[in-house]
């Protein structure tokens, strides 16, 4: 109890309230056609391709909206960029309630969809912004806990579409998106950790290679949580027969477990370091898409399903622990890419899964493609973060104890190790 009363009095609890509400709401936006799916499907007749290519439209928009919206954060504000956008949603909602009624128009709205994914860079960084380095892996994974939203989505979704019907939902959503649009303007505050830079400047993350590493990780723990998050109830239709509304409550137990596990992610990284918790969570995640592969019964299938939802979650907080030590005054930016390229590996895996079933029979290629990924990136993060706990990060990828994190000459980890700067 100590521990957390000094870390809420480390930072600004307000905005860190504002920022998960954003965060929540925004992801509980973004996946709302892929967990509206089964409806999609079953009025336009759609083929499995059709289905994961509707799905993977908002994911894909998202994914590109991400990186520009996370330098224009660094120029106008980080709150007045997450009211900016959270004003276009509702604007995008509402032209889904009155517009939408072919598939084409669905594809259109999916585009449109993809404004609430590009909140990730914003949310997280203005979240953890006023807290001290030894704080931000658990205060990022308590914005990023925001992730929740697909949960959300998939337990009231398609309960609301089988009672009004699935365009009314975009109606629905519209009015709720005004309770964090609300909280945002009347309680957060801008955080003070800006640092003013030239474009190039900030723009430097794009062609360091620890940039292009982080992405490879965030493919596969992000990218699996939203792009399994979005075909999930799918998945149970097709796999399990099972009603739209039942496929819906199984798609809640995995990705809540997910969420949640994001900030225990985060806690963990800030204790044990972002680097070892990465690779117990990766060999967890592969050890459960290996299970998926045998095409196990209803109960173990979501047993699994948990599993690697779980691990995926813990992984997010993980690299997000690991984020801002690295790029300490340019946080938004770095997470608005590594979020873009990790949003893209999501939208591969509904197409990937769809392709399979639809030329194989069944998801057992795809479960098997995605795996052999995970376990590549696990050998390289584990060969790479050598160099980084020389430089920049301490042992296991703590957090080191001086404020100069990149330009220092020498640093000091947490234990008292030096550590001669690049």
């Amino acid at each position: 109890m100590a521990s957390y009363k000094i870390f809420m009095k480390s930072g600004h609890p307000p905005t860190l309230l504002a920022a998960f509400l954003y965060f929540d709401f925004s992801f509980a936006i973004w996946v709302l056609n892929g967990v509206m799916g089964p409806f999609i499907t079953e009025q336009f007749h759609l083929t499995p391709i059709q289905t994961g290519t509707m799905i993977s439209v908002p994911i894909l928009a998202g994914a590109l909206m991400r990186f520009p919206l996370g330098v224009l954060s660094q120029y106008i504000g980080r709150k007045m960029a997450a009211i900016i956008e959270m004003s276009c949603i509702v604007l995008a909602l509402l032209y889904g309630y009155f517009f939408v009624h072919t598939f084409h128009s669905v594809l259109a709205m999916g585009v449109l969809l993809g404004i609430a994914g590009g909140s990730f860079g914003i949310a997280l960084s203005l979240g953890s912004g006023w807290f001290p380095q030894q704080y931000k892996g658990l205060a990022m994974g308590i914005a990023g806990a925001g992730n929740s939203g697909t949960a959300f989505a998939a337990l009231f979704a398609p309960k609301l579409a089988m009672h009004f019907g699935w365009q009314h939902v975009y109606g629905f959503a519209a009015g709720c998106m005004m309770l964090p649009l609300l909280v945002m303007i009347f309680f957060a505050k801008e955080p003070p950790d800006v640092e003013h830079q030239s474009l190039s400047q900030h723009l430097q993350c794009l062609w360091q290679p620890d940039g292009w590493y982080f992405n490879m990780v965030y493919i596969i723990t992000f990218g699996g949580f939203i792009g399994l998050s979005t075909f999930l109830t799918t998945f149970y239709v097709s796999q399990f027969h099972m009603t739209k509304v039942q496929a819906g409550l199984y798609t809640v137990l995995a990705t809540f477990t997910g969420s949640a596990t994001r900030v225990l992610g985060g806690y963990f990284a800030d204790k044990i370091g972002g680097i070892t918790t990465l690779s117990v969570v990766f060999l967890i995640a592969i050890a459960g898409l290996f299970g998926l592969m045998t095409t196990p019964s209803l109960l173990v299938t979501t047993l699994l399903f948990m599993l690697c939802f779980a691990a995926l979650g813990a992984g997010n907080g993980a690299t997000f622990q690991l984020v801002p030590l690295r790029w300490p005054t340019t946080t938004a930016i770095a997470g608005g890419m590594i979020g873009e390229i990790g949003a893209l590996g999501g939208s591969l895996i509904p197409t990937i899964l769809s392709y399979s079933k639809q030329h194989f029979g069944s998801y057992r290629n795809g479960w098997i493609m995605y795996a052999g990924l995970a376990l590549l990136v696990l050998v390289v993060l584990r060969i790479v973060s050598r160099s980084w706990t020389k430089t920049w990060v301490g042992p296991g990828g703590r957090a080191l104890t001086s404020s100069r994190v990149i330009d220092g000459p020498v640093m000091v980890s947490a234990e008292g190790a030096t550590f001669a700067a690049d």
